[in-house]
């Protein structure tokens, strides 16, 4: 199942090595790791991401559901560069995009407390226990919740509400007092733009969700073909 994995723990010493113990598990196959970050609640609140998966284009946290979530825990102003990742989610972060329910975000964000530290990830597995034992081990505190999927219902009514609008307000237009036409005409250039802002961004909702899934087939399929060839390696 595909999951958000968040777990906090006490400082960024242990944060570090919960990092490593995450990538063990991937290499040794208990699980999927296709973006993962250590970040750092500092004292003012803000968050600092102190390294990032650099494996291919996952090691670009912006625009996915793992820069999303990290956005919204850090505040839109409150998101630092450190260490080797050169890009953290920059503009608009919108809850809906991080792809969980505001109630595991509150949870995370209460453990992630000042001076803790945390590892994030996007992660496919089939038990938990791997996670959770080696995790609870070195005294991480673990957080999951599986992935929603990428749906544009909220965005979709609010382009059917102001197309209805300006239907309406142009049907009015039609029929007003000169003195009336230019206070519609206005009302209608202001829904037409909102609405062309609206179109354009649930266009890139679904390129970047296309993207992302090609992406990710293709980060399995040379997965697949590596553990292939280390297999064989060992027949040899």
């Amino acid at each position: 199942m595909e999951r958000m994995l968040v777990v906090v723990f006490g400082n960024e010493s242990l944060a570090y090595e919960g990092k490593k113990v995450l990538e063990k598990l991937d290499i040794d196959g208990y699980l999927t790791v296709y973006r993962h970050a250590m970040v750092m609640k500092n004292a003012d609140g803000t968050i600092t991401v102190r390294e990032g998966d650099d494996r291919g284009p996952f090691g670009l946290l912006v625009g996915t559901a793992l820069g999303s979530l990290i956005g919204v825990l850090g505040g839109l102003a409150g998101i630092g560069i450190g260490g080797t990742i050169g890009l953290v989610a920059g503009g608009a972060v919108d809850l809906h995009d991080a792809r969980v329910a505001e109630d595991f975000i509150d949870d995370v964000a209460k453990a992630l407390l000042p001076n803790r530290a945390a590892v994030v990830a996007e992660i496919e597995e089939d038990a938990t226990d791997p996670v959770d034992t080696q995790m609870e081990a070195i005294g991480g505190t673990v957080f999951r919740r599986g992935l929603s999927e990428v749906k544009h219902t909220i965005q979709d009514e609010h382009i059917a509400a102001i197309k209805a609008d300006l239907a309406q307000i142009k049907a009015e237009h039609a029929q007003a007092r000169a003195e009336r036409k230019a206070k519609l005409q206005e009302n209608i250039n202001q829904l037409d733009s909102r609405l062309q802002e609206l179109l354009q961004k649930a266009k890139e909702r679904r390129e970047a969700a296309q993207r992302e899934a090609r992406a990710k087939a293709e980060f399995l399929k040379v997965k697949a073909a590596i553990a292939k060839a280390k297999a064989a390696e060992t027949h040899i």
